[in-house]
């Protein structure tokens, strides 16, 4: 090949590269909005920012009265359209694309749906089973904490 040839070979392979870059990117977050509608990700984030309302107005109830602003707020800063680019780039950056695929089609089967629903009820009862096992040996604890106190 003459080197005048070759120099238009790269020069169209340079060009071209940007365009498969973004075909690239385009096809990784794709798979990241296959994973999300997989796992119901909006539905979650919604669930969590409802979450989270009950919770401050069960702990202020001088809030109720303010309850649609208080919405509003998480909604613009916590919901799902103020945090979804951000976790798509997390998901971009913590996953391949052929890691995103396999784990889509884990997900896509059965079992995979079945852990979608399961493990976050798994963790609920985890957490429950711990918050009852310290409150029936919090005795202990604090004969702990007085020793370290009487050492002082």
């Amino acid at each position: 090949m003459k080197p005048g040839h070759l120099i238009t070979v790269l020069l169209a392979v340079s060009l071209t590269l940007p365009g498969l870059s973004a075909a690239d990117d385009n096809s990784h977050r794709q798979q990241v909005e296959i994973l999300f509608k997989l796992t119901r990700m909006e539905q979650k984030i919604n669930e969590s920012v409802e979450s989270i309302a009950q919770l401050q107005l069960r702990q202020n109830p001088a809030m109720a009265a303010k309850s649609d602003q208080l919405m509003a707020f998480l909604e613009r800063h916590i919901g799902w359209n103020a945090v979804s680019g951000d976790l798509y780039e997390m998901y971009m950056q913590t996953f391949t694309e052929e890691e995103l695929k396999t784990i889509n089609d884990f997900y896509i089967t059965p079992t995979g749906q079945k852990v979608i629903v399961i493990v976050p009820q798994l963790v609920q009862e985890r957490n429950r089973l711990a918050m009852q096992r310290l409150q029936q040996n919090i005795g202990e604890l604090q004969k702990i904490m007085s020793a370290d106190q009487a050492r002082q």
